[in-house]
């Protein structure tokens, strides 16, 4: 009978494992993330990976490539459409009008977590990708969409990472104002059609607004001309968009206009922003997000104004390594075991040391010669050996100084007997 060795199964194409200095950086975002949001006194909150496939469909939009193209959708057994979460906000939504959320309004809310897209994998984007994501929902007014802004600016610069990143913040309007856009959009673009890339042409009548953020050089040449939405403010819309730039420039928080910013979906309405650096090649956003206070309607509740953002984890993280802002701490506290007889005592001591918060290795393991060498190398502000004196299990403290960390050993020793 013949064998076939077994062939090592890989990992998917398009997901990554992290590990080493590219897990701290990802932890270091997530701590630093929940630490602003605390600051802030956002909630934190915890969603299905997957969620009915109408959430997303309704939400985002048939139309659109996240739906059309993306998503990842399968029937379970009881013949019910899946779909994993491809972005946070339609299960926040469906949340907020399902679990009663709606009596913390304006409620403030935070999470993180996987998310999934079937896309062509490039630099910082996978199909399994991670993101941060803040929300204020229930809060018509524009000290919402400055609090979130700031809180964004806020948590970049935390990170070390907001040289070189620049917010760019243009407004879309109120619904009367960006219907009279929409319309005069449809009538520029329309005598160039002929000359517009595939996909604008196809965007032309449902979703014009979209033509004006496409990549393709063909359509940039149109772009530049198309009627801006500055023309078509209403007096309320550009009160709004005063009174958030007012709050940016109180709080300090540097931004740029950037009339191409768009939102195509009709649930967004004033506010849309993106924070971006020239530092991650062609994808360059570190962070968007914006107002969309007809979304709640379109998954069939009453209409609730809404603002939030979202950042990808691997994004921020992949800065945060290219800044070297972050360096692993050195180790505090290494126990060398140099007989074997000694080996429970440092059992305790190592662990009352850790519950005292002072991080610790142990070395007790191979040549018990060769154990403190070891230790040694590790490099370490403590050095602790272990052996035995006259049948008892003893401890020596070992460290170039009396420092804060040697006198906190210290005490820990006193404190703990063979």
């Amino acid at each position: 009978m013949s064998t076939t060795p077994s062939k090592t199964p890989q990992a998917i194409r398009g997901t990554q494992d992290i590990f080493g200095t590219d897990a701290e950086a990802f932890a270091h975002v997530v701590e630093t993330f929940e630490r602003i949001r605390r600051l802030y006194r956002f909630r934190r909150v915890e969603m299905p990976v997957f969620e009915k496939t109408e959430v997303f469909s309704r939400s985002i939009g048939e139309t659109t490539d996240v739906v059309s193209k993306e998503m990842y959708s399968f029937e379970d057994r009881g013949g019910e459409s899946l779909t994993l979460r491809p972005e946070f906000t339609a299960g926040l939504a469906r949340a907020y009008l399902t679990d009663g959320w709606k009596q913390f309004a304006p409620l403030k809310v935070a999470t993180h977590g996987p998310l999934f897209r079937y896309e062509r994998p490039q630099k910082g984007r996978y199909r399994q990708f991670h993101q941060i994501d803040a929300e204020l929902i229930g809060s018509p007014e524009p000290l919402a969409d400055v609090e979130l802004l700031v809180m964004a600016d806020h948590l970049l610069k935390d990170l070390g990472i907001s040289d070189g990143v620049t917010l760019q913040l243009n407004t879309l309007g109120d619904v009367a104002s960006r219907d009279a856009w929409r319309a005069a959009l449809i009538d520029y673009f329309r005598g160039h059609k002929a000359e517009l890339s595939e996909d604008s042409q196809d965007r032309l009548e449902r979703n014009p607004l979209r033509i004006l953020d496409s990549k393709d050089p063909r359509d940039k040449v149109f772009v530049g001309d198309a009627p801006k939405i500055d023309a078509f403010l209403s007096a309320e819309a550009q009160d709004f968009f005063a009174a958030v730039t007012a709050g940016l420039d109180a709080a300090g928080v540097a931004y740029e206009r950037a009339p191409s910013l768009v939102r195509g979906l009709d649930y967004y309405r004033h506010t849309a922003f993106e924070f971006v650096t020239t530092r991650l090649g062609a994808q360059g956003t570190v962070l968007g997000g914006g107002r969309y206070d007809g979304l709640m309607e379109s998954l069939g509740g009453p209409a609730t104004p809404a603002v939030g953002w979202a950042a990808g984890i691997e994004r921020l993280a992949m800065l945060v390594a290219d800044a070297g802002t972050l360096t692993e701490a050195p180790l505090t506290v290494v126990l060398a075991v140099e007989d074997d007889a000694a080996l429970n005592y440092a059992q305790k001591v190592v662990t009352a040391l850790r519950f005292q918060g002072l991080d610790a290795e142990m070395v007790a393991t191979g040549s018990a010669r060769k154990r403190f060498d070891k230790a040694v190398k590790m490099g370490a502000k403590v050095l602790v050996s272990f052996g035995v004196q006259d049948g008892v299990p003893t401890a020596n403290l070992r460290a170039a100084e009396p420092t804060a960390e040697y006198l906190a050993v210290e005490q820990v020793l006193q404190s703990v007997h063979p």
